[in-house]
């Protein structure tokens, strides 16, 4: 059980989609965007974004997704923004991805999960995206840091770019590098059963909703996120086609279709009224 006075995130993940759906926004300040909602390509900018985007959604999906990179590229300033991004999140109820991407080996690794995933650090998410190709086992400290905190993890396993394929579609053993991730993670989930409960465990899969060969999720009792769908081609059959037994427990990640309604709040909140009834798979 986690050591901390928050529940499991899947345990919350599940009370937040049973509540508000499967539909995840993401908040992507990307300089095109920012010069097209009439902002500055600086901090000030991403931070009016930012307050904007939530005001329009954070109240409507269970989970949003900031992308670090596009606040990371502003330095000390951008950071700020999206440790005040972070905490309105929670502030508007819905739970916090971090699409950081982070995963390195010991020491270094260690230093990423206190960042992202300890009680007091100014950047603590729900839960946090991670690369397992130095090895899953070299995220053992992000799978630790989680578990102890009651946060959780997505572990990319086959995701939606066009130069993924060749490395996550390679195989060794018989089973895909895609497989053996989600295996892997599924492992993990099943050694922390007493956890969940009858939720889903808190360790999850990032799969594409666009590749045509995705990763069984029949064992990961994890959830999953699905980027791809909207403006990369991915459609609601797809989503049920690759998250199949995951259904209920996948969040659908939409962020530039949703993004580009802006900046009128009433704009971008009427999309996401339409995405979120069309991507809601749980009861509730």
């Amino acid at each position: 059980m986690s050591t901390g006075a928050r529940a499991p995130f899947g345990h919350r993940l599940r009370e937040a989609v049973a509540d508000r759906g499967n539909l995840c926004v993401g908040i992507d300040p990307h300089p095109a965007l920012l010069e097209a909602w009439g902002l500055g390509v600086d901090a000030v900018g991403v931070r009016e974004f930012s307050r904007r985007a939530l005001e329009a959604f954070g109240d409507l999906v269970p989970a949003v997704k900031p992308q670090v990179a596009f606040f990371e590229e502003h330095g000390s300033a951008g950071i700020a923004a999206l440790e005040e991004v972070l905490d309105r999140i929670g502030s508007c109820g819905a739970l916090s991805v971090a699409d950081a991407k982070r995963g390195d080996i010991g020491s270094t690794m260690a230093g990423y999960a206190r960042a992202w995933l300890a009680d007091g650090s100014p950047l603590a998410c729900d839960a946090l995206t991670v690369s397992p190709y130095l090895g899953v086992g070299a995220l053992d400290a992000a799978f630790d840091a989680a578990a102890d905190t009651g946060r959780g993890l997505f572990v990319l396993a086959r995701t939606s770019n066009p130069e993924a394929g060749g490395l996550q579609a390679a195989t060794g053993g018989g089973a895909t590098v895609a497989q053996a991730v989600v295996d892997e993670v599924g492992r993990r989930n099943a050694a922390r059963a007493a956890d969940a409960a009858g939720a889903p465990g808190s360790f999850g899969v990032v799969v594409g909703a666009t590749v045509a060969d995705p990763p069984r999720l029949d064992a990961l009792a994890g959830p999953v996120l699905m980027p791809g769908v909207g403006e990369q081609g991915g459609t609601l059959d797809d989503v049920r086609r690759i998250a199949g037994p995951a259904l209920a427990d996948t969040l659908v990640n939409v962020s530039r279709h949703v993004l580009r309604a802006g900046p009128d709040v009433d704009a971008m909140r009427s999309t996401v009224h339409d995405l979120a009834a069309t991507y809601r798979f749980a009861a509730g």
